[in-house]
């Protein structure tokens, strides 16, 4: 049974954490909204998950669509009211018309996870079937996370897809932002710990190793002293491939048909069909 000491201290720690602080007044969280759920959006990812790979993971097309839907559309809200500092009522009409608009991408997402699928086959020989890789490569659950990310994010969607690549990144160790632009017939074979960042630019047909980082070698700032959000990761064309540790860094372009070999540092550009390694020792 609590002493009325216990039951003071508890009181008082209450108080103080509820009496908002500086960076959380700037946040708005003293505002009247929710704030998105990331079980929901976990739930939304099972669903997606359900439409397109219905015979692994669905209970029924039309109710995961139909759940799809009302899960993003809630989400959204709070992502616009927390974003907007309104209520969830007064953003409900740009959330519909966003969500609309992503349910009706759905079909392109399908068809460019299907080519990652294959990809991920095409390039493993340890991979025995598309099943195999559906159910057991973490490259595909991250693709799924990534490619309705960056969908939400090229509607505008804000929060929601940083959430959902974060969510892969902690449960599979791949870590691509939701603005990269990645091509079709994409693949990582084991995963652990590539790291794609936001500017990154991918063509068709390419295929990373473990440990890749596709990052900025710095940024500028503003006469405020806030980073400036320009392009400063790499461009990789068509089929390239970049084999376990490499980093590449900067705003460079790796010319396609070219390999880059293992636990390589490349900050300059690359021409078409290179073979880069290490130098023997």
């Amino acid at each position: 049974m609590s002493t009325d000491n216990e039951l003071e201290i508890i009181a008082t720690t209450a108080r103080a954490l509820s009496e908002p602080m500086p960076l959380e007044e700037q946040m708005h969280l003293t505002g009247r909204y929710e704030l998105p759920s990331v079980e929901s959006l976990q739930q939304l990812i099972q669903h997606i998950k359900g439409a397109i790979f219905p015979q692994f993971f669905g209970s029924g097309i039309f109710v995961d669509v139909s759940r799809t839907y009302e899960l993003l559309l809630t989400q959204t809200c709070h992502g616009l009211a927390s974003t907007n500092n309104s209520s969830c009522d007064d953003a409900h009409q740009q959330a519909e018309q966003m969500s609309l608009s992503f349910m009706q991408r759905l079909p392109e997402i399908k068809r460019l996870l299907l080519t990652d699928v294959a990809a991920v086959t095409q390039n493993d020989p340890a991979a025995s079937s598309h099943t195999e890789a559906v159910f057991c490569y973490p490259v595909v659950q991250a693709m799924v996370h990534y490619r309705t990310a960056h969908e939400m994010l090229q509607l505008g969607i804000p929060l929601l897809p940083r959430i959902i690549t974060e969510l892969a990144h902690s449960t599979t160790g791949i870590d691509i932002h939701p603005a990269a632009k990645i091509g079709e017939h994409f693949a990582i074979d084991h995963g652990t710990g590539v790291v794609i960042g936001e500017t990154t630019v991918i063509g068709n047909n390419v295929m990373l190793y473990q440990g890749v980082t596709l990052g900025a070698r710095n940024f500028h700032y503003d006469a405020q002293g806030n980073p400036i959000n320009e392009p400063r990761h790499p461009i990789v064309e068509d089929n390239v491939t970049i084999y376990s540790n490499t980093s590449i860094l900067g705003r460079v372009r790796i010319g396609h048909d070219s390999i880059i070999g293992g636990n390589i540092w490349l900050t300059h550009d690359v021409p078409p069909h290179s073979r880069i390694v290490q130098g023997k020792a």
